[in-house]
């Protein structure tokens, strides 16, 4: 059976991005790369909206106000580039140029637990919020886990990641520090059917 990750970077405040800020905030250490090489094989999970963005950077499209991609950046979109990834749209066009690339036009979070139960291995979000929104509700997420760069964007912060959630209980399995500045905490959630003082009738 597969194991399912959704799986963040953020700023402190819970933006998945920032207008001006490249990649990783520009906060990436030795620490925090050197760890990202080290992640196990996965199969990548995304939304349209994220498939447009990141084959883009793979075509070799930069993020708006950059000149070019950084050596971090562009290594991060190789290593995505060869992996498998499956990709949830019923507007994009089949098949997709991105290679190794998956269309699904089925139910994503049906899909996604069929995938679970008749494989193996590991399966990862990447981006995709109301995805990543849907698979939590539905009881799918095995492990949560949030990479959060030491910035607040209140100003410029888009992707407000936790926007629609329901309430989740979260018990923590992992915590580590990258480069004196980058915090990595993991959990198992939980969904609630409801807070802990709201007991119904």
């Amino acid at each position: 059976m597969s194991e399912l990750l959704i799986d963040f970077i953020t700023s402190l405040d819970g933006h998945a991005s920032g207008r001006g800020w490249p990649g990783f905030w520009g906060l990436e250490g030795p620490e925090y790369l050197a760890w990202l090489g080290e992640q196990p094989a996965a199969t990548y999970l995304m939304g349209a909206n994220t498939y447009r963005l990141m084959s883009g950077f793979a075509e070799g499209r930069v993020p708006e106000g950059q000149d070019e991609f950084r050596p971090e950046e562009e290594a991060s979109v190789d290593e995505l580039t060869q992996a498998s990834k499956v990709v949830f749209s019923s507007t994009l066009p089949d098949p997709l140029a991105w290679a190794n690339c998956t269309l699904v036009r089925d139910d994503a979070v049906e899909t996604v637990r069929g995938m679970k139960s008749t494989g193996s291995g590991l399966l990862t979000t990447i981006g995709s919020l109301s995805l990543c929104r849907s698979l939590l509700r539905a009881g799918l997420v095995d492990r949560f886990r949030v990479v959060m760069f030491p910035v607040i964007t209140g100003a410029t912060g888009e992707e407000r990641i936790y926007d629609g959630y329901p309430d989740v209980a979260l018990e923590m399995i992992e915590h580590r520090t990258f480069d004196g500045r980058i915090q990595l905490v993991e959990y198992k959630p939980r969904v609630l059917e409801h807070p802990p003082l709201d007991v119904p009738a």
